[in-house]
C-alpha cells in the first residue's frame, strides 16, 4: 500500500458515471443536475469514465469505445465543453465530493494525437507493424513506455488535469503500464499539487494477468500495484463471484480469497468492491430474486475497502449499457424502495467501517454468511441469506444486540427469508 494513502479510503463510497449514458442527452450538464441525488448516496468520490474525444479509425460500434482515446488533453464535444466539465467539478466540490477521471495509458485510438505526432512512442511487432497486446482491441495501438519522452508527456497531462481541478485518477489497465511509471507520476503530482490526489488502479483479473504473461508481456498483479495505488479494483476476486453465479464453484471460494487478500496483499491495502460496473452485467439482472439482491447489496457494501455504486445500480437498472452505443439510464423508472434501501445500507456501512478495524467472515450454513466488524468495545454482525434459502438459523451470543437493519423478533433465531440483518452488540 502506498504509504500516504488517505485513511478515509477504507470506507469511501465511489459513484461511477458513464457520461454518455447517464441521461438521454448524455452531457456534463445532466450530471451537474444530478449531483445532489448522487451525493445523497453518501458518495465521497464521483468517478467519470473517459471524457475525451473518441477515435474514428476502426471505431467499434456506432459511437465508439470511450477507452479508445483520441486526445488525452481534450474533452469530447458530444459531452460538452471544458467549462461544463469544470462546472461539474466545482459543484461536486461544493457538495463535498471529490472528482476522479479515467486515464487510459496502455493504448490510444489509431488516429490519436500521439500516434499522429509521435508514432515512435508505440509498440511495433518484429515486422515493424503497430499492434496491441490484446488482439480483440482492433481500434487501438499500444504505447511503448521505453521512451522517456512519453513518460514526460503523460505525467504532464496528469498535472494539467490536476490543475483543472480533478482530484485523482482511475487508471485503466494499470497492470499493463510499467509500475515505475505510476510511482514516478504519483511522486511528481504529490510534489506539485497542494491537494490530495487519489489513485485507483483499473487492475485486471488473475486469468488476464496470466494470459498477458503467457504472451511474453509484463503484467502486474494487484499486490504489486498497491505500491503505487490507493485502491485496486476487485476483479481478481470477482472472478469467484462470477463462477458462483454460473454454478462453477461455491461461494466459500470467494470468502477464502478474501482471507488471501487480507494476508498476502500489503498490510492495510484497500480494494474497490463492486457488484457491477461497466464490464459486468447488471446486478439486478443476474440476481433475479429481490430478497437475494438485497442480501448481496449488504454483503458487498460491508466488505473491507471502498464501495462502488455504478450509475443506475441504485435504481435497479437491469440493462447493461453498451460501451459503443447509446443506452441511457432512466431515473423516471427508478426503483424508489431499492434506492432508499441502498442509501440506508451505504450510510450504515460507512459508519461501521470507519469505527471498526477488525473484519471476519464465515459461512455458518451453506449460502448463509455471517460478517463481523469489531473495534475495542463494539461489534457489528451481519447475517445474510445469499442463496435465497428458507428456514431458520440459530446464532448464539446476540441477546443484548441492537438491530440496525432487519426485523428480528428473537435475537437467537433468525428467519432466513427475512434477512438481511445487521446487529450491533457491545463487547464486554
Amino acid at each position: 500500500m502506498a504509504v500516504d494513502t488517505p485513511k478515509w479510503v477504507k470506507n469511501a463510497v465511489i459513484y461511477g458515471v458513464y457520461p454518455r449514458n447517464h441521461s438521454a442527452d448524455g452531457t456534463f450538464m445532466d450530471i451537474f443536475s444530478d449531483l445532489e441525488r448522487i451525493k445523497s448516496l453518501y458518495t465521497d468520490v464521483l468517478w467519470l469514465m473517459p471524457v475525451y474525444p473518441i477515435g474514428i479509425v476502426d471505431r467499434q460500434g456506432t459511437l465508439g469505445n470511450p477507452y479508445a482515446v483520441r486526445n488525452y488533453r481534450a474533452v469530447n464535444p458530444e459531452l460538452g465543453d471544458p467549462r461544463a466539465l469544470k462546472m461539474v467539478i466545482d459543484k461536486a466540490h461544493y457538495l463535498d465530493m471529490k472528482v476522479i477521471i479515467d486515464i487510459v495509458y496502455n493504448h490510444t485510438s489509431k488516429d490519436s494525437v500521439l500516434f499522429t505526432e509521435h508514432p515512435e512512442w508505440f509498440l511495433k511487432d518484429p515486422k515493424g507493424e503497430f499492434f496491441t497486446k490484446v488482439p480483440d482491441r482492433t481500434d487501438v495501438y499500444d504505447l511503448d513506455y521505453r521512451s522517456s519522452d512519453l513518460w514526460e508527456y503523460q505525467i504532464e497531462t496528469l498535472e494539467q488535469w490536476a490543475e483543472f481541478g480533478v482530484d485523482g485518477f482511475r487508471c485503466d489497465l494499470a497492470s499493463l503500464v510499467p509500475l515505475d511509471f505510476w510511482l514516478a507520476a504519483r511522486e511528481r503530482l504529490k510534489r506539485k499539487s497542494d491537494r490530495e490526489i487519489l489513485w485507483i488502479a483499473g487492475s485486471i483479473e488473475k486469468s488476464f494477468v496470466k494470459y498477458i504473461r503467457d504472451r511474453g508481456y509484463k503484467a502486474y498483479s494487484d499486490p504489486e500495484l498497491h505500491e503505487a495505488f490507493d485502491l485496486t479494483c476487485d476483479y481478481d476476486g470477482f472472478e469467484y463471484i462470477t463462477d458462483y453465479f454460473h454454478g462453477k464453484r461455491p461461494l466459500r471460494d470467494y470468502l477464502n480469497y478474501l482471507h488471501i487478500q487480507e494476508t498476502l496483499y500489503p498490510e492495510n491495502a484497500a480494494k474497490l468492491r463492486f457488484l457491477e460496473d461497466y464490464r459486468t452485467p447488471r446486478a439486478a439482472d443476474f440476481i433475479r430474486s429481490r430478497d437475494s439482491l438485497l442480501n448481496w447489496l449488504v454483503f458487498y457494501t460491508l466488505l473491507p475497502g471502498a464501495t462502488l455504486v455504478y450509475t443506475g445500480q441504485e435504481i435497479g437498472a437491469e440493462t447493461t449499457p453498451s460501451l459503443y452505443e447509446k443506452g441511457p439510464i432512466n431515473l423516471e423508472d427508478a426503483d424508489v424502495e431499492l434506492m432508499s434501501f441502498m442509501q440506508k445500507v451505504l450510510g450504515l456501512a460507512k459508519d461501521i467501517k470507519a469505527g471498526c478495524d477488525k473484519f471476519s467472515v464465515e459461512e455458518p450454513a451453506e449460502g448463509i454468511i455471517k460478517l463481523t466488524w469489531r473495534s475495542n468495545n463494539v461489534a457489528y454482525v451481519a447475517l445474510l441469506n445469499m442463496a435465497n434459502k428458507y428456514g431458520e438459523i440459530h446464532i448464539d451470543g446476540l441477546r443484548q444486540a441492537e438491530v440496525c437493519l432487519g426485523n428480528a423478533d428473537d435475537l437467537r433465531v433468525f428467519p432466513m427469508e427475512r434477512m438481511p440483518f445487521i446487529l450491533k452488540t457491545l463487547i464486554v
